[in-house]
């Protein structure tokens, strides 16, 4: 009587209050479980470090170590230059000790691509460099490593353009020529062209003197007069174009004419010719 009096009265049953609990159990657990946080991994899956002792450092993500600047040249120089150099920069039968030759004679021969040779000759003739500018750099920092002094690379500034003049016709034009074209010297070799020559470079050519180039130091030539002469050379560099056609070999004038005299008359005996076998048929 009592349970039929609670049910019309609308209070739930005992089997009801059973099958709601279970109800909000289900419904609840899926979400308890999602918010509750997941494990740390490196938590679980290594102890923690004894008393005294530091935890192992991570190598996850790390790369092999970049070779310094020293090290680059070091291995720059025994792939290209010890087999004629020595591992020591110590020279050899194949070439030259280069203990003390200074920065701006390296700097010189491999910026230029003279260094290294592709083959050996009696002049390098100056060609692409092989190596970038941050090798270059790498490489004269491993050589001056070797001990020794030698010219440091030149700093050069604008200079005076008839005092460059000056030095130039007195010091450089009996080899390079007037205009800086170059010219034959003894023993088959030659003074070249400096138009293709840096500013730095020119420099660096007065302080080492390569080849057989007598080598200008700061007691015959001061800081100022290199870039004097830099500056003209410079110049000339600026004035390599010539408007008059095609230069010959600079030769002057008289040799221009010469072979223009030759190349009209040639023309005119090929035109009588032409002519004179047109009039015949």
């Amino acid at each position: 009587m009592r349970q039929a009096a609670r049910t019309a009265a609308g209070w739930p049953t005992p089997r009801r209050v059973l099958a709601v609990g279970a109800a909000l159990v289900l419904a609840t657990g899926p979400a308890a479980l999602a918010a509750r946080p997941a494990p740390d991994p490196a938590a679980t899956s290594a102890p923690a470090p004894a008393a005294g002792t530091s935890a192992p450092a991570s190598t996850a993500g790390t790369s092999a170590p970049v070779p310094a600047g020293s090290e680059r040249g070091e291995e720059l120089f025994r792939q290209q230059c010890a087999s004629c150099h020595g591992e020591q920069g110590q020279g050899s039968q194949r070439g030259p000790s280069l203990v003390g030759v200074g920065p701006a004679s390296v700097d010189f021969q491999v910026g230029t691509g003279r260094m290294p040779l592709a083959h050996e000759q009696s002049q390098p003739r100056r060609r692409e460099p092989v190596f970038s500018a941050d090798e270059i750099a790498s490489l004269v920092d491993h050589v001056a490593s070797f001990g020794g002094g030698g010219p440091q690379i030149p700093r050069v500034a604008h200079g005076d353009l008839p005092a460059g003049r000056e030095i130039f016709a007195a010091n450089c034009a009996p080899c390079h020529g007037a205009t800086g074209a170059g010219a034959a010297l003894t023993n088959g070799r030659d003074a070249p062209p400096l138009y293709e020559a840096t500013a730095v470079q020119i420099a660096e050519a007065v302080r080492v003197g390569p080849g057989l180039m007598p080598a200008f130091p700061s007691q015959l030539l001061s800081d100022q007069q290199v870039d004097d002469l830099t500056t003209y050379v410079r110049r000339l560099q600026s004035e390599r174009l010539d408007r008059g056609g095609n230069p010959l070999g600079r030769l002057g004038p008289l040799a221009e004419g010469v072979v223009a005299w030759i190349a009209t008359v040639g023309l005119l005996v090929a035109a009588a010719r032409w002519l004179g076998r047109r009039a015949g048929e």
